[in-house]
């Protein structure tokens, strides 16, 4: 009798109380991305999306790293680890609409670290590691990072980090603004589940409307910056959930959201 070994699959994902946790699991490879993950991570990304009892994610790795990036192998064997529409690792271009916090242990690096800033937030071990380190084998950071990069930490680290792809501690990522929340080491899920538990004890509604203002508002002209702003608040006003959230307030007591 022929036994089939059981395939791996490089993504996992489980839910806790309205957060849903997804790992990219590909240890023996540092958690580097083929087409086959980076297809697993967008439909992870679209359940995300879809399923309106989920109200925020974490993205994690398996076996001690985040991620090390695009898998140089596949890449080499003719894979693109690019999904139309979302991009690289099947976030980058297009990151879910609901806030998604990275927790990064080991290293998050080259494509790794740039799911990391396709992220909203970040919580990390303070032993891990960041880093772009393109420049160092003469190639782009292309998968968002120079882009975000400057969104998130003031420019001249930026360019610094950019330009001599040195790794980056988590203790400086943390100064800088870059990480929210330093963990031990081995803690790092354990700290974006409790941040991302935080997030999805409010309203579901008004969690996404106000991750869109956030990420819209910067290119808003400030002529029509509140009327663009009402146009995303005000149904969250008119909706159920800000009247049970204001009933819930008067009777001292736990909102029970309904998402509408």
């Amino acid at each position: 009798m022929t036994v089939t070994a059981p395939v791996e699959r490089p993504v996992r994902t489980e839910v806790h109380s309205g957060v849903l946790v997804v790992t990219i699991s590909r240890p023996e490879a540092r958690n580097a991305i083929n087409t086959v993950t980076a297809e697993a991570l967008g439909g992870a990304m679209d359940r995300l999306d879809s399923e309106d009892a989920l109200v925020a994610g974490v993205v994690t790795g398996a076996g001690g790293t985040f991620c090390a990036g695009m898998d140089l192998k596949a890449f080499l064997a003719g894979e693109r680890p690019s999904i139309p529409g979302r991009g690289f690792a099947g976030i980058v271009e297009q990151p879910p609409t609901k806030p998604l916090i990275a927790a990064v242990e080991g290293y998050a690096l080259a494509g790794g670290f740039e799911i990391a800033l396709a992220c909203d937030m970040v919580v990390a071990a303070d032993n891990a590691r960041f880093g772009l380190p393109e420049v160092k084998r003469g190639l782009v950071a292309a998968g968002g990072g120079l882009m975000r990069l400057l969104q998130k930490v003031p420019p001249g680290v930026a360019q610094e980090w950019a330009l001599t792809g040195d790794l980056v501690e988590a203790r400086r990522a943390y100064e800088v603004g870059l990480v929210n929340r330093l963990t031990p080491p081995g803690e790092a899920l354990a700290g974006a589940l409790e941040l991302a538990g935080a997030i999805a004890a409010n309203g579901p509604l008004a969690v996404r409307a106000t991750k869109r203002i956030l990420h819209e508002a910067p290119e808003w002209p400030s002529a029509r910056m509140f009327d663009l702003q009402r146009e995303i608040s005000e149904p969250v006003r008119a909706s159920e959930d800000a009247r049970e959230g204001a009933t819930a307030f008067k009777e001292k007591r736990a909102p029970r959201w309904r998402g509408r």
